[in-house]
């Protein structure tokens, strides 16, 4: 007698008493904003999102009348489909500086269709009826910028705000009167018609990095303009591209790694993994980057008999894209000396190897960073731009280094918790305290990485003790250029902590840091995987519907 597994049932069944609950959250905001339509969006994702969970169960957890998948083609399907919900519930601009993250991918979108790109001032050129979603109150008077096109007056640009700055249920209203075909013009007092044909300097600068890290966002976009979508459909494609790349990225990662194909799978189920996966961020390109950067280093170290010149090319690529992003990430080119150097059939081509690989990676970094590192190298004093207060530079911390390792020791214990809240899904949209996983889920979250990582019966210890310390080493040291970076990029003289960074700087290495702790020491009595990540599956089905009900209450 074949026996069917009912965990996709109580999967279905568990999203669906949560979501029910928050019905009465979405019903409360409705009533007090008059916007009823809340409740019939909500229902739908509602039905979306139980229906999601139950399809990924039985992806995840088959009975004996349906073939086991393999775990990268699950990914796929799970990473889009948990990916397209985010993107909708936290919509466009609503990321961690998504919208300078958006401006750097408009820049490149217009230079791929052959259109200016950026105005004398180094401004980026908007279309005249995407200037509103920078705009959303419309508030903005235009006048005739020295090089012909139209820009906002000096007086009125520190106005309004844009789209996602804050998620309240204006902003779900907002996309809601725009639809997928609505066009929006500026409501200027001057020019309006002279607006309709001009080009729209936008007062938001883009980040400046390589070009590289916004190739998926600018197709996205550059298909939308092709195609005469609106501001809406635009900003959804272009976070859609991004999504497509990281999960691609994720998937051949996993298909390439010898083993951990489930941490890493995890770690791009956490709700701060899935939020930066659907929007404009440059962290898609540093995540996905690094993820196959370190499947590859274990793939080469531990599967591969020989190295071939495709492999170190791969590897020089990933770093000459992602590296220029945050040079911390370069510690992780550390990863490669797990690879014996008798692979690489002697001293010479490994050297050989190892200079492409640095060579690539530095000539990026100077060429898109050159000035800002110089920079940081020899001031004597910083000022820090958010607070204008005197900061730290490089040659203060060099003759006090006390101070320096008192600010390290104390950031570590103050600062812990945070750092683990906001790698695993707190903060989400613009580090807004509202938007955020709940402790519980939270600690759902953290277990099923730490049980994704144990040792199961019946597995082989594949990488030596000595390896792993490495790989720890490598981590340590990341994370430690994270803080220093932003003790002098970031951190005023009267902060007693180190300001700015967040846990989402630690998810490049989290799945290797993590492949690195499995040991002989804890094993786990039953390899439950895959129920595991169904799990995960399911907090985030939960997370999903409980975004969307604080959102809509948010009036």
């Amino acid at each position: 007698m074949k026996r069917n597994n009912r965990a996709w049932l109580w999967g279905c069944l568990t999203v669906a008493a949560f979501g029910l609950w928050h019905l009465l959250d979405v019903k409360s905001g409705a009533l007090e904003s008059k916007n009823r339509w809340l409740v019939g969006q909500y229902l739908l994702l509602f039905a979306g999102t139980v229906a999601a969970v139950g399809a990924l169960g039985k992806m995840f957890c088959p009975d004996e009348t349906r073939p086991r998948r393999k775990l990268e083609t699950v990914y796929a399907v799970a990473g889009i489909t948990l990916g397209i919900f985010y993107l909708l519930v936290l919509p466009p601009l609503s990321a961690p500086d998504e919208i300078s993250h958006y401006m750097g991918a408009y820049q490149l979108s217009s230079r791929f269709l052959g259109q200016p790109s950026n105005s004398a001032t180094g401004h980026v050129l908007v279309r005249p009826q995407d200037i509103w979603a920078e705009d959303v109150k419309d508030q903005w008077e235009y006048e005739e910028s020295e090089d012909g096109y139209m820009q906002p007056a000096a007086e009125t640009a520190a106005e309004s705000g844009y789209l996602g700055e804050l998620l309240e249920e204006k902003t779900y209203e907002t996309i809601r009167q725009q639809g997928i075909w609505g066009q929006r013009y500026p409501k200027a007092a001057k020019s309006q018609e002279q607006l309709k044909h001009s080009l729209i300097l936008s007062p938001y600068p883009p980040v400046v990095t390589t070009p590289a890290a916004y190739v998926p966002q600018a197709l996205g976009i550059s298909l939308a303009r092709l195609l005469g979508l609106n501001t809406i459909m635009l900003l959804y494609m272009g976070r859609l591209g991004n999504l497509l790349f990281f999960v691609g990225a994720t998937y051949l990662a996993m298909r390439r790694l010898p083993f951990g194909k489930e941490v890493l799978f995890g770690v791009a189920l956490l709700p701060m993994t899935l939020h930066l996966s659907a929007s404009f961020s440059y962290d898609v390109m540093i995540l996905g980057g690094m993820f196959y950067l370190s499947a590859v280093c274990l793939d080469l170290a531990y599967e591969k008999e020989r190295v071939r010149a495709a492999d170190v090319a791969v590897i020089a690529g990933i770093m000459a894209a992602a590296g220029p992003c945050k040079l911390i990430y370069g510690v992780l080119m550390g990863l490669c000396l797990l690879i014996p150097v008798k692979k690489f059939g002697g001293w010479k081509p490994w050297l050989l190897s190892a200079a492409a690989v640095a060579a690539a990676w530095g000539l990026s970094m100077t060429f898109v960073n050159g000035q800002t590192i110089v920079s940081y190298a020899t001031e004597t004093e910083s000022v820090v731009p958010w607070s204008q207060e005197a900061g730290y530079s490089l040659s203060l911390l060099l003759h006090r280094p006390l101070q320096a390792v008192r600010m390290f020791y104390q950031t570590l214990l103050w600062q812990a918790e945070y750092y683990h809240m906001t790698m695993i899904g707190a903060y989400l949209g613009n580090l807004d305290s509202v938007l955020d996983v709940p402790y519980g889920a939270v600690a759902v979250f953290t277990a099923a990485l730490l049980c994704l990582a144990a040792k199961k019966p019946g597995e082989s210890q594949r990488m030596s003790a000595g390896n792993r310390i490495w790989i720890c080493v490598m981590c340590a040291l990341c994370g430690f250029a994270a803080m220093a970076s932003m003790l002098i990029a970031w951190t005023p003289l009267s902060s007693p902590v180190i300001s700015g960074v967040q846990g989402r700087y630690f998810l490049p290495f989290l799945p290797v840091l993590l492949m690195a702790f499995k040991n002989n020491v804890i094993v786990l009595t039953k390899n439950g995987n895959r129920s595991i990540l169904y799990l995960m599956c399911c907090t985030n089905g939960y997370v999903i519907l409980r975004l969307y009900s604080v959102v809509s209450m948010r009036l």
